[in-house]
């Protein structure tokens, strides 16, 4: 049985820790970015159209919530592969980025589909607050806008972060569908080492050994995190 020995991994390291590198950055970023864009998104799906508004308001609310919710169906509905396929070619044939195209589609693609998926989860998060902590911050003189900042807003996120977590720990692994338009990840990187040597199943059993550190390291400090937070364990689905 063919083995994988000490020089054979030596050989290769730097490659490997580039890869976690890279892997860890996309997901981290993406997550963050993601998490940016579901606040705005899912603050645009909790408004609701009352009988102050005028007409301009009202279409302003109707239009935003209409596109907000195309964008999570179009992103949540196609496969990552090919959200990231068409960047790639969008940025390398069309705007001529040969150096950027891969790192930015890598980005991009991460970004907006964790963005999608947690819109819903900070929606469930802000519906998830007792209507009764708007009404009192409200009577105490606060704007509707200053009780979401302060009152509910903190909240919601707090009830959100299993689910955030979750959302990160998902990205660490789809990343890995990356490589088909060239991101040096873990996986592409132990992908070419295997296609060397033809020891196939061992190099794929040690990336999955490489996912499994990775994912249950930050699973580990996530629950630690939310135990100083005091967040709740159970997680507000995003249907990932």
């Amino acid at each position: 049985m063919m083995l994988l020995n000490f020089y054979e991994l030596q050989g290769f390291g730097l490659g490997i820790l580039y890869g976690i590198w890279n892997t860890l950055y996309i997901s981290i970023i993406g997550t963050l970015v993601g998490l940016v864009i579901g606040l705005i998104c899912g603050i645009i799906r909790v408004q609701s159209i009352n009988p102050y508004d005028n007409t301009f308001v009202k279409f302003l609310k109707k239009t935003s919530n209409f596109l907000v919710k195309s964008y999570v169906n179009l992103f949540r509905g196609t496969p990552m592969i090919l959200q990231a396929l068409l960047l790639y070619n969008l940025f390398l044939y069309v705007f001529k980025m040969y150096e950027l195209a891969t790192p930015l589609a890598s980005l991009i693609t991460v970004s907006i589909n964790t963005g999608a998926y947690l819109t819903e989860v900070i929606r469930n998060g802000i519906q998830s607050i007792d209507k009764g902590q708007m009404e009192a911050s409200r009577a105490l003189g606060m704007s509707q806008q200053k009780a979401m900042l302060y009152v509910i807003f903190p909240q919601a996120l707090k009830n959100s972060f299993a689910s955030i977590g979750n959302e990160f720990i998902i990205n660490i692994k789809d990343t890995s569908v990356l490589q088909i338009i060239g991101l040096q990840d873990v996986f592409y990187t132990i992908e070419n080492q295997a296609t060397k040597d033809f020891k196939i199943l061992l190099w794929y059993l040690f990336a999955g050994a490489i996912y499994l550190v990775l994912t249950y390291g930050c699973s580990k400090i996530l629950t630690i995190t939310e135990k100083k937070i005091g967040a709740p364990v159970k997680e507000i689905t995003s249907s990932n």
